[in-house]
This record gives structure tokens, C-alpha cells and sequence, in this order.
């Protein structure tokens, strides 16, 4: 319980803590969108489902594992996907963004073999991540194109 408490902790914080400001989000929500993106009224519900399924494979791999190093290569991938509106927002720059959202696919994908060897619940849970994630990625860089 304790574990699972924790876990949503350091979820919700890191989320709270790594977001961009009204006036800063405002910029980003001002952007010019590639014209195939006819589904971002979605986005926010596919990244509340990503965060259960990270919640999930996070808590499946500490109760497989009880290793700490493991959490942490969830924290980094965390830090990763939380950053990357906030400083993308911050700079005010769209490349920055593409860059950071390439990297937390790459981090996932490490993450990902991690886990498999733990837990092939935690593993399964990574993939919708690791399936959302080039569409983000390819979004943000159409909009550096087209901004």
C-alpha cells in the first residue's frame, strides 16, 4: 500500500511541479497544428490513460522487483515526458520539444527492456507509451515545420 501510495505521489508532483505556466502554455496552444491532427481534443484522455498504464507497470515492477533502480529509470522517463511541454514552453522553442519527446521514446524503449525481464505486466504496460509517443514526436515536429 505503501508502495502504491508513494508511486502516485511522485506522479502527481512531478506532474504538478513540471508544468508550464498559463501564459507559457498559452504560446503553445496558439501554434499552427499540421492539418491531419483532427483528434487532439483526444489527447488529453490518451495521456491520462498512458500515466494509469505508467502507474500500473511502475507498481507491477517494484512489487516483482523491489528494486530501487528500477523506480528511478521510471522517475527519468517521467521527468522526460513532463518536461517536455515545460521547457519546449519555457524556450518557446517547437525543436526543443521534438528532441525531448524523442528522447522519453528512447528512454521508454530502455525501460522497456528492463521491465521485460521483471515483469511482463510492467512491459505491456509500457507500450502504449511507446506506441503514442512517435505520434507525438511526429506532431511536434509538423509544427516546427508549419510555426
Amino acid at each position: 500500500m505503501i508502495a502504491a501510495i508513494s508511486i502516485l505521489l511522485v506522479i502527481i508532483i512531478v506532474g504538478g511541479i513540471l508544468n508550464p505556466s498559463k501564459k507559457e502554455f498559452a504560446w503553445f496552444m496558439n501554434l499552427k497544428r499540421p492539418a491531419w491532427l483532427n483528434f487532439e481534443r483526444f489527447i488529453p484522455l490518451i495521456w491520462i490513460f498512458i500515466y494509469g498504464c505508467f502507474y500500473f507497470s511502475a507498481l507491477a515492477a517494484w512489487y516483482k522487483s523491489w528494486n530501487p533502480f528500477i523506480m528511478l529509470l521510471y522517475l527519468i522517463l517521467l521527468l522526460l515526458v513532463q518536461s517536455y511541454t515545460l521547457v519546449m514552453c519555457k524556450q518557446r522553442k517547437i525543436k526543443t520539444g521534438t528532441l525531448i519527446a524523442f528522447a522519453g521514446w528512447l528512454w521508454g524503449g530502455i525501460l522497456l527492456t528492463q521491465v521485460i525481464q521483471i515483469s511482463i505486466i510492467s512491459a505491456v504496460l509500457l507500450i502504449p507509451f511507446l506506441l503514442w509517443s512517435p505520434i507525438g514526436t511526429l506532431v511536434t515536429w509538423q509544427m516546427q515545420k508549419i510555426n
